[in-house]
């Protein structure tokens, strides 16, 4: 059970309508977590507009949710680790990649690079070292997909903190996570 109440959006009718209507529209409903930030209008905005931009930055759709799934389970966020499951397959990932990238792997060096950053920044809140960022680089990232990486894990503490602090309802196929 939530620890929040989680609003229905057939009874908004206020600024959040809108926001909520284009969830509607890319998920086909309004997930429980929109539900749930939809509490405040200035976090749902955040949220979704954050989405809406990483979306369309220059790792794509299908990195973007890899690094969401080993995000959500470090940070132990079955929610995030479900949701971001599922939209990975729909980017284009195989059952097997998201499994790996779960695990902060991939067998494609750039991706590689990219969840091998991105788990440093979870693991180590933020505090990584030059060498981190200098092995990112080494990698062949560039400084967009660095500073791009740290936005989305930025985004994913973010909505993990959300769905595991108020105790969100997965209404996606639950994913185990493995730490």
């Amino acid at each position: 059970m939530s620890r929040i109440e989680l609003t229905d959006p057939d009874q908004i009718t206020d600024e959040r309508a809108e926001t909520l209507a284009e969830i509607k529209g890319a998920f086909g409903v309004v997930p429980n977590m929109f539900r749930a930030v939809a509490q405040s209008p200035a976090a749902l905005r955040s949220m979704w507009a954050q989405f809406g931009a990483l979306g369309g930055g220059v790792l794509g759709a299908k990195a973007g949710e890899m690094i969401a799934v080993a995000v959500a389970d470090r940070n132990r966020c079955d929610y995030c680790l479900s949701a971001h499951t599922m939209l990975g397959r729909k980017a284009g990932a195989t059952a097997q990649e998201m499994a790996e990238a779960q695990s902060g792997r991939s067998d494609d060096p750039r991706t590689a690079a990219v969840l091998t950053l991105a788990t440093a920044l979870v693991e180590q809140r933020g505090q990584i070292s030059a060498a981190d960022v200098q092995a990112a680089r080494d990698a062949g990232l560039s400084q967009e997909e660095i500073v791009e990486t740290v936005a989305h894990v930025a985004l994913n503490v973010f909505t993990n903190y959300i769905n595991v602090a108020l105790d969100v309802p997965v209404d996606f196929t639950r994913v185990a996570l493995t730490r």
